[in-house]
């Protein structure tokens, strides 16, 4: 499996980006929580199209647009996480939900997932920002953990102009 990846510089610091077979697999901050160890291995290659197409996204969105993301997205995961990661990208740009909106969203009627799994998930999310798991805060309104940091997590809130829970 051959990993292509690309640097980008945002407002909020440096990121990398990774695809695979022309999908999104990645996208971190490079001083975030769970960065990928095997990322040293990768190619470097910006002209790959998927990673040119997200650096185009990535100037809409810290312009302050709501692009829809337009190159395929891939991250790697469990089925449980996949669920979870496909629900953080209902979430409209901004928009919250709660850990406990997600969960109750992922269960059965009257048996809603474990908002701890869920939140386990969220934060394990590879594809930061296409896949916005900014956008989860804390039953109580307040913001919780974020991989790439609070100070980040509040300035894209405040980026999209967050608005109270929407699920």
């Amino acid at each position: 499996m051959s990993i292509f990846s690309a640097r980008f510089e945002t407002p909020l610091g440096p990121v990398l980006a990774a695809a695979n077979h022309g999908a999104i697999v990645g996208l971190w901050f490079l001083d975030q929580r769970y960065f990928p160890p095997a990322a040293s291995d990768w190619t470097e290659r910006p002209g790959d199209a998927a990673l040119r197409r997200l650096g185009s996204w990535l100037d809409a969105y810290f312009a302050g647009q709501s692009p829809a993301p337009d190159f395929p997205l891939a991250p790697p995961g469990t089925p449980f996480r996949q669920a979870v990661w496909s629900l953080l990208r209902q979430i409209p740009y901004g928009w919250t939900a709660t850990y406990g909106d997600l969960a109750r969203r992922l269960g059965a009627p009257g048996r809603p997932a474990s908002a701890r799994a869920v939140g386990g998930a969220v934060g394990h999310n590879p594809i930061s920002l296409v896949i916005p798991c900014h956008r989860v805060i804390g039953a109580d309104g307040g913001l919780t953990g974020y991989a790439g940091g609070l100070k980040r997590k509040t300035a894209l809130l405040d980026l999209e102009g967050a608005r109270p829970p929407l699920l």
